[in-house]
């Protein structure tokens, strides 16, 4: 199978390196670009799974090849900026982000919404159907079940249930859940994340053994595929 592809277009060495590093390791085949109008013509010239695109650059700003790249593909893209500001944030999303990361972040995350935006982009072409063993997960009809016997979940289950699906078998931190299923302004606790995981594994257990999550003492939770 060949590796994915990611471009990333990041101007400081350090981060552009480190995350590179990272993404090999995690067996993604890397390219990286540090001006804003070079990496518009790398992203447009090649074909790429995903790119990560800072918005502070030199020649051209991230927000606007953001634009240009979305107005003739729709090529995953994660903006990483320092810039934290709520419309800052939203701009980047009317310009055509798929997703929003906040210097410094941590590499677990990044690694997480990567994977997320990859495995949706696999669902989006093989009739968006998750599934990990004998639980199915449709994101058209928002139906689930196991060994085919139905499965009901308030919104915020399904989310949860879908993001550690998309994540399976990688250990997610409680912050990383709340980030990627609450969202970035979420102001509450980290152990709402623990009650709504209580909520899950109390309607998946009817169904299955052994129990799908798992707890990993002192840093989160993953979905094993069994």
């Amino acid at each position: 199978m060949d590796k994915n592809t990611i471009l990333i277009i990041e101007d400081d060495e350090d981060i552009a390196g480190f995350i590179e590093l990272e993404l090999i390791h995690e067996g993604y085949q890397v390219s990286i670009v540090s001006n804003g109008r070079q990496g518009l013509e790398m992203a447009l010239t090649q074909p790429w799974n995903l790119i990560l695109l800072d918005i502070m650059l030199p020649g051209m700003s991230g927000l606007e090849v953001c634009r240009r790249i979305r107005a003739i593909s729709q090529v995953p893209i994660i903006m990483l900026t320092a810039k934290g500001e709520i419309s800052d944030r939203v701009a980047g999303i009317d310009y055509g982000a798929d997703d929003y990361l906040v210097k410094p972040f941590a590499i677990e995350e990044l690694l997480a919404r990567i994977r997320g935006l990859l495995r949706r982009m696999a669902f989006s072409s093989s009739g968006n159907i998750i599934e990990v063993n004998d639980l199915k997960m449709n994101l058209d009809t928002r139906e689930v079940t196991i060994a085919n016997q139905p499965l009901n979940f308030t919104v915020r289950e399904f989310e949860l249930l879908r993001y550690l699906l998309e994540n399976k078998n990688h250990v997610l931190t409680r912050e990383t859940l709340l980030r990627g299923v609450w969202g970035y302004d979420f102001s509450g606790e980290t152990n709402v994340v623990d009650v709504y995981i209580r909520y899950l594994r109390t309607k998946l257990d009817e169904k299955s053994s052994p129990p799908y999550i798992q707890t990993v003492r002192g840093v989160g939770y993953v979905l094993r595929e069994l």
